[in-house]
């Protein structure tokens, strides 16, 4: 790319701080308590992010510095080990609370600088890592969660999950030098910079972020079109032979500059499964060299395409896998499973999806869930996986520990996702408050008394059996994907949210704006009128958000109260 080009600073960053190097190995052995924006900037690619506790109302000189750091887990696959593992440390160095991601990653909260190091080094004891969990690189591959042992096509969808995320994984050695350390306790000289090639990435690495999924039509539990890259597999006799590639999804957006938008991953052609790296690595070199350098707010793929057109970066994928895309075949997104409750595995074992609210993993006055995995994980060593809303999954159960299981948890105050609303086991809320530097409102604090409040109607109504998923987050940067959900709650000024409306469960189509600046105690009250007409209205097997898009918002702005509207 040509330096005529009026890049951003943080360009000029990323191409001089010696393959993400920069200053960090200094900055983190001072005693200051915060990195300068710099390093902060490049910490991002090591997977951590320089943030400050906003209840603190401190000046200059109490910040209240702290860091989130992010594990990326492919398909959130973990072992018991792992996931105990994690919540020993956000005991020992963070805040006492994990965190699942609506990307199937792992967060801890509350880190100080002193500690980054043993943190980082820590969970990669137990062989997992944080590199690439931020960053403008690959992020954390997604892929349905569900155990390998419940279907053969799942675990070959897993498979190539894990195997594009190695590929995509930056070369460069600064990680391993900034971090860890040999068998024999032994560092590395930081200072003694020995480039290595990016084939993938080059000097500047990518424009902005890059997402990718893998999900299948009749479960896309992962959202795949909200993806840069969504992989939609292909099954014939129980094989995947192949998958259909799918470009553009976003979720982020920024109100006050109107080209920002969220968007809905298009088809581009199908490729089979020995093509995956292929084609994977080709979207990405195209949004690596034409991406958008001068203006981060629209740094993303689903811009590229806006501004080029689909069929201009098609062909461009092409060129650099050097042959043509075969056709799409034909598919139908049609379903997203949430994998709570019991199942059964092929083998005879069970596995047990448990609703983690906003994926907060903590022991509170009312549900001691952190214990209760505790001891579950160390009395039998139960694999793990992370789903995309944020939850766990158990997998491997004997049906003979069944109900010590059902009683562990429920001694803990777990309660059974049977016993839930299908509202509140879709639910979503980002962090937002008081650790995200970009939140303008309440998220994830807020969303439990929203919640409690939206299912009692629900009951009232008798639609607590219906799937209407629920998702909000504290600013319109979409987190926890707002934009495709039934009921979308966006933040807009400080305890004031925009109401979308028309998404759906299986995250086929971006909802419409239904009502702008909402109070948070008039978002439950906004929303009963509209739910008691779609009790009387629907059609059969019609969901909630088909219900707001055959209504549209003409049709059902008056049936709210004129305070509503106000």
């Amino acid at each position: 790319m040509s330096d005529e080009i009026k890049l951003t600073k943080l360009e000029y960053l990323k191409e001089n701080s010696h393959q993400l190097r920069g200053s960090l190995a200094e900055e983190l052995a001072n005693d200051r308590d915060h990195l300068s924006g710099d390093a902060a900037q490049i910490l991002k690619f090591h997977g951590s992010y320089q943030q400050r506790d906003r209840d603190r109302r401190g000046g200059p000189q109490d910040r209240a510095y702290m860091f989130m750091i992010r594990t990326a887990i492919p398909g959130g696959r973990l072992t018991a080990r792992q996931l105990l593992a994690e919540m020993d440390l956000s005991d020992r160095y963070g805040n006492g609370t994990l965190r699942i991601t609506t990307r199937q990653d792992l967060q801890l909260h509350g880190i100080v600088k002193k500690n980054l190091r043993s943190t980082i080094r820590a969970i990669n004891d137990v062989q997992l890592t944080t590199f690439g969990g931020c960053g403008d690189v690959e992020r954390n591959v997604m892929c349905c969660p569900a155990p390998d042992n419940a279907s053969p096509v799942r675990a070959e969808m897993q498979e190539m999950a894990n195997r594009f995320a190695k590929h995509l994984q930056p070369r460069t050695r600064a990680y391993y030098e900034i971090w860890l350390q040999d068998s024999e306790g032994h560092k590395r000289n930081v200072t003694e910079f020995r480039p290595v090639e990016e084939p993938i990435y080059g000097d500047r690495y990518l424009p902005r972020k890059f997402k990718t999924g893998f999900a299948l039509p009749e479960d896309n539990c992962v959202d795949v079109l909200t993806n840069d890259l969504g992989f939609i597999g292909i099954v014939e006799e129980e094989r995947i032979v192949g998958y259909n590639v799918a470009i553009g999804g976003g979720q982020g957006m920024t109100p006050a500059v109107k080209t920002t938008f969220p968007a809905i991953a298009q088809t581009i052609g199908f490729v089979s499964p020995d093509q995956v790296l292929a084609v994977g690595e080709a979207v990405v070199k195209v949004f690596r060299d034409f991406g958008n350098r001068t203006d981060r707010k629209r740094a993303r793929l689903k811009y590229l395409i806006a501004d080029r057109g689909l069929g201009w970066v098609k062909t461009q994928v092409e060129e650099y896998l050097g042959q043509p895309l075969a056709e799409a075949r034909p598919h139908s997104i049609r379903n997203a499973q949430d994998h709570l409750g019991w199942h059964e595995q092929s083998d005879g074992r069970l596995f047990v999806g448990i609703n983690v609210e906003n994926g907060r993993i903590q022991d509170t006055d009312r549900i001691r869930l952190k214990t209760a995995l505790r001891t579950l994980l160390a009395q039998y060593d139960f694999p793990v996986r992370l789903t995309p809303l944020q939850s766990l999954i158990l997998c491997d159960i004997d049906p003979d520990n069944r109900s010590a299981v059902e009683r562990i948890l429920a001694d803990h105050g777990v309660e059974p996702a049977e016993q839930q609303t299908q509202a509140h086991r879709y639910a979503m809320a980002c962090p937002a408050l008081p650790t995200c530097g970009l939140a303008i409102t309440e998220s994830e604090r807020v969303m439990p008394s929203l919640m409690d409040h939206l299912d009692a109607e629900l009951r009232r109504f008798g639609l607590a059996d219906l799937r209407i998923a629920v998702h909000m987050t504290g600013c319109p940067n979409g987190c926890a994907r707002p934009y495709t959900s039934d009921i979308g709650i966006v933040g807009k000024a400080r305890g004031r949210y925009t109401i979308y409306l028309g998404g759906n469960v299986a995250g086929t189509r971006l909802s419409f704006k239904f009502l702008d600046m909402v109070p948070l105690e008039q978002i439950v009250p906004t929303l009963i009128p509209l739910l008691e007409s779609y009790q009387t209205e629907r059609h059969d097997e019609e969901s909630f958000g088909d219900f707001c898009v055959r209504k549209g918002r003409d049709a059902l702005l008056p049936l709210l109260s004129a305070d509503s509207t106000a």
